[in-house]
C-alpha cells in the first residue's frame, strides 16, 4: 500500500530540513529523522556531562540494543552481526577473513563497487588469486543464467555481487545467485551499501555468506556507522579478520588468543557510543515505516524523475537493467559537472557526481565521463521531482 499524503507530511515533519532543500542525495547520505538527532545529541551530551566511559557504561544496554534492532532489519540473529564504522570497513573485514591461497578464483559483476574492485586486485597481488569479472546482460547487470553457470564450472573461493551500484540504479538479483552459492557450497559476500533502508532485505532468502552496508544512506542514520552480517556457517569455520583486538578476541595465554564466539569477532572495541545508538534508532525507524512500502515508493517516485529528465533533450539517462531502484543518473553533455552542482545546491536541490573511475565498466560501455546522481527518499515527493527538473532544465538552457 503507498504512503497517503498525510504520512509523508508526517515523515517530512519529523525531517525538518525537508523545509529547506530538496535533498536528492539520499545515496550520499540521507537526512535523518528528529529521533535519530536527539538520541545522538542525547549520548553526546551525557559524554559531556560525565565522560566517553562513563556515559557509555551507564548507557550500556541501548548500545547492545544495535544488534538485535539489525539482526530484525536483516532477519539475521543478534550473533551474527558486527558494528563497523561504515561499508567498506565491514567488506574489507569480511575479506580479511577468507583464506585465499595462489590460484583462488573471485567472482564478480561489472557493477561491484570501486573500493570493492580495488581490494580485488589487492587480494590478486598479495595472494595470487584470480579476478572473472561475469558479462553482462543486454537489458543491463550481470547475465544471472551466465553467473550461475560460471559458479557452477568454475567453483570459485568466493563469489561477490553488489546488490545495487553507486553509478545507476540498477538492483540486482542477488537472490537468484545466492541460491546458486549455497548450492555448490561456495562462500557469498553481498555489497548492500545502497539497497540498506530502500529495499527490504533477507540474509536467510539471499543466501549469503557475509553482507556489509552503511547507515548513512538510505537507513537514514549517522555517518560513520555501518554494519557486517556474518553468517552462522562463517563463524564455525572459525574465519575471523586478520587484525583482532581485546574485544574481538580473548588473549588466553602468553601465546594463545581465542576469537569471539559470534560475529563481534568481526568488531574492534573502540567506537562512537552515540553513533552506533543513533544506528539503532535509525534502523528501528525503517522498520516501523515499513521496507516494502518505501521500496515500492521510492521506485514509483523515482520513475517519474527519469520519466521527467528524459523529456529533455539535452540529458541522457544512464541507468539501465531490468529492475530500478531509488538511484536516477544521468549525462548533460558539454556541462562543467562542479559547476552544475554547485549551481544545483545554490538552489538548494542535492545530488552528487559519480565520476567515471568509480565505475570503469559501467561508464566505459554507457561512454559517459560522469553522471550527475539523483536518489530521492519516501520523504520527498512529486512537486520536488518537477520542481527539481524545471530548475535543471532552467540551468542547462540558459
Amino acid at each position: 500500500m503507498p504512503f497517503s499524503t498525510a504520512e509523508i507530511d508526517a515523515f517530512r515533519k519529523e525531517t525538518p530540513a525537508c523545509q529547506e532543500v530538496i535533498h536528492f542525495n539520499n545515496a550520499g547520505a540521507a537526512l535523518q529523522p528528529l529521533n535519530v538527532q536527539k538520541v545522538v545529541n542525547d549520548h553526546l551530551a551525557l559524554e559531556y556531562r560525565l565522560g566517553g566511559y562513563e556515559a557509555a557504561a551507564i548507557r550500556a544496554e541501548q548500545s547492545a540494543g544495535f544488534y538485535p534492532i539489525f539482526a530484525r532489519l536483516l532477519n539475521a540473529k543478534p550473533s551474527e552481526i558486527a558494528f563497523a564504522s561504515s561499508a567498506t570497513d565491514a567488506y574489507n573485514r569480511a575479506l580479511s577473513a577468507i583464506p585465499f591461497q595462489e590460484g583462488d578464483l573471485i567472482l564478480t559483476t561489472e557493477n561491484d563497487y570501486v573500493s570493492n574492485q580495488i581490494a580485488f586486485l589487492q587480494i590478486q597481488k598479495r595472494h595470487g588469486a584470480k579476478l572473472k569479472i561475469a558479462p553482462e546482460s543486454e537489458v543491463g547487470g550481470v547475465d544471472i543464467e551466465r553467473m550461475q553457470e560460471l559458479i557452477r564450472t568454475l567453483h570459485p573461493k568466493l563469489v561477490a555481487v553488489t546488490h545495487m551500484p553507486t553509478s545507476n540504479g540498477l538492483i540486482q538479483d542477488v537472490y537468484a545467485i545466492g541460491k546458486t552459492c549455497q548450492a555448490e557450497n561456495i562462500t557469498y559476500l553481498v555489497d548492500a551499501c545502497q539497497t540498506a533502508g530502500q529495499v527490504p532485505l533477507d540474509v536467510q532468502a539471499m543466501g549469503c555468506d557475509f553482507l556489509s552496508a552503511t547507515c548513512r544512506k538510505f537507513l537514514r542514520g549517522p555517518r560513520g556507522t555501518g554494519f557486517l552480517f556474518v553468517s552462522e556457517r562463517i563463524i564455525k569455520k572459525g574465519w575471523a579478520p586478520q587484525y583482532l583486538d581485546l574485544h574481538s578476541a580473548l588473549w588466553t595465554a602468553y601465546d594463545k588468543f581465542e576469537p569471539q564466539l559470534d560475529a563481534r569477532r568481526f568488531e574492534l572495541w573502540e567506537r562512537n557510543h552515540a553513533m552506533v545508538q543513533g544506528a539503532s534508532a535509525a534502523a528501528d525507524y525503517a522498520l516501523s515505516v515499513g521496507l516494502d512500502r518505501v521500496a515500492e515508493y521510492t521506485q514509483q517516485i523515482a520513475a517519474s524523475l527519469r520519466e521527467q529528465l528524459s523529456e529533455l533533450p539535452q540529458i541522457q539517462i544512464t541507468d539501465q537493467g531490468k529492475k530500478l531502484g531509488a538511484i536516477v543518473t544521468f549525462h548533460i553533455p558539454e556541462q562543467d559537472p562542479q559547476v552544475l552542482l554547485q549551481q544545483l545546491r545554490a538552489a538548494s536541490i542535492h545530488g552528487s557526481i559519480s565520476w567515471g573511475d568509480y565505475a570503469r565498466y559501467d561508464m566505459g560501455r554507457k561512454a559517459v565521463p560522469w553522471v550527475l546522481r539523483w536518489s530521492p527518499h519516501y520523504y520527498n515527493t512529486i512537486e520536488e521531482v518537477e520542481k527539481a527538473t524545471k530548475k535543471i532544465f532552467k540551468i542547462i538552457c540558459c
